[in-house]
C-alpha cells in the first residue's frame, strides 16, 4: 500500500471514490433522497477538479497494486469554532473503501495527513465527525483527537450534528513515505 499526492488528472477518480466511500459509510443511516442530493453536489468530476485546483487543499490517495482504496483531503483555512492553535489544518475527508476497512488504510492516511500538516508548518489538525459515526470517533480518539465543539452538517434535507475534534502536532514531519506523481 502506498499513499500518494493527488494530481489534477485524479478528479474523476476522486469523484468516483468519494461517492463510493461516502455512500458505503452513510447509506444505512440516511434516506436515499438525502444521499442522492448530497452525492450529486459533492462528488462530480468538476467539483473535484475545483477542489484539486484550490491551493489551500491537499489530496492524498491510498493505493494497493495501482487501485485506489482510500483518500484524504486536507485544507488550510479558517478553523471551526473551538479549534485552537496558531496554524491549523482541517482533515475535510478521510475515507477507505468498505472492503479495505480494518486493513490499515485509515492509519496510513492519518499518518500521511499528520506528516503533511507538519510539512506545511501547522501545529493543530482538526476535523469534524458525525456524532453517530462511532467507528470513526473511536479511530480519531486512538489518534489523540479530542472534542472541542460542535457544528451543523447539511446532508440533503437532513440537518445533522457533527463533533469538532482537534489534536496538536509537532511541526517536524516524521519519515513520510508520501509519493509524488
Amino acid at each position: 500500500m502506498i499513499v500518494r499526492y493527488a494530481t489534477a488528472v485524479d478528479n474523476a477518480l476522486l469523484a468516483e471514490l468519494g461517492r463510493q466511500t461516502f455512500y458505503e459509510t452513510f447509506v444505512a443511516h440516511n434516506t436515499p433522497k438525502d444521499m442522492a442530493a448530497y452525492l450529486a453536489v459533492s462528488f462530480s468530476p468538476e467539483k473535484q477538479a475545483a477542489e484539486l485546483a484550490d491551493p489551500a487543499s491537499t489530496f492524498l490517495i491510498a493505493e494497493s497494486d495501482g487501485t485506489a482504496i482510500g483518500y484524504a483531503r486536507l485544507k488550510v483555512g479558517q478553523p471551526a469554532p473551538g479549534v485552537t492553535g496558531e496554524r491549523s489544518i482541517e482533515i475535510v475527508r478521510l475515507y477507505a473503501r468498505q472492503d479495505w476497512l480494518g486493513q490499515g488504510v485509515g492509519a496510513r492516511l492519518m499518518q500521511a495527513c499528520l506528516d503533511e500538516a507538519a510539512k506545511q508548518g501547522c501545529d493543530t489538525v482538526c476535523l469534524d465527525v458525525w456524532e453517530q459515526n462511532a467507528r470513526a470517533r473511536t479511530f480519531y480518539c486512538k489518534w489523540g483527537f479530542v472534542e472541542v465543539g460542535t457544528q451543523l452538517f447539511q446532508l440533503g434535507s437532513d440537518l445533522q450534528h457533527d463533533l469538532v475534534l482537534q489534536r496538536s502536532i509537532h511541526p517536524t514531519p516524521s519519515n513520510s513515505d508520501l509519493i509524488s506523481v
